[in-house]
């Protein structure tokens, strides 16, 4: 078959020539080479995130339960130790806030730090706490102890009945518990936990 030669031209103009190719791989392979970089890099970051979120939850953790040990510690020696009582909230005068560690007034004399593997129901974090917890008690006074209660106010009628009630009170103690002392823990976690605890 005889091609003429304005088809041979046509052919040749169709097809350009390989040195008008050589830059569009290198450019496509670095296009690429890029994209691949930031996702990988995303990925890292991503990982990275993660990594920190579970090295905090982890750390919340254990002062989390370096405090209730704190907790379990001063509930147990409130009986045997009032050396232990900060204050006594409901004297004339006293003014107790609701986070005594805050309280420039307490004596830090009264801040308990607790030894790790002592006392009763202590929590020993094997090394993982930031610094050994602490607590303050302080004596919230005489309440109503409704363990007591002979029938007053249990029903909508008992007045009718003649059921007085009693006037017998309990001592209630406010326990303040952290797991660290802050200027030791430095960026560590720091759980506050508070609890009410009736004498008796």
């Amino acid at each position: 078959m005889r091609y003429s030669r304005s088809n041979l031209s046509l052919c040749r103009r169709s097809f350009p020539s390989p040195a008008a190719q050589h830059g569009v791989a290198l450019v496509v392979a670095l296009l690429l080479l890029v994209v691949i970089t930031l996702v990988g890099l995303a990925a890292v970051r991503g990982t990275i995130m993660q990594q920190r979120m579970a090295a905090n939850l982890f750390d919340r953790q254990v002062a989390f339960q370096s405090a209730e040990a704190a907790v379990r510690a001063a509930t147990a020696r409130i009986t045997g130790n009032p050396g232990d009582i900060a204050r006594n909230c409901q004297a004339g005068g006293v003014f107790c806030q609701g986070n005594p560690f805050d309280d420039p007034k307490l004596d830090t004399s009264k801040i308990i730090t607790v030894s790790p593997g002592t006392g009763t129901g202590q929590f020993d974090a094997g090394g993982l706490a930031a610094s050994k917890p602490q607590y303050v008690i302080e004596n919230m006074g005489n309440w109503y102890n409704p363990n007591t209660s002979t029938g007053f106010g249990q029903s909508a009628n008992s007045h009718n009945y003649g059921a007085q009630g009693t006037s017998t009170t309990a001592v209630y103690y406010r326990i303040t518990a952290r797991s660290g002392d802050p200027a030791v823990v430095g960026d560590r976690a720091v759980v506050v936990l508070q609890a009410m605890v009736k004498q008796g």
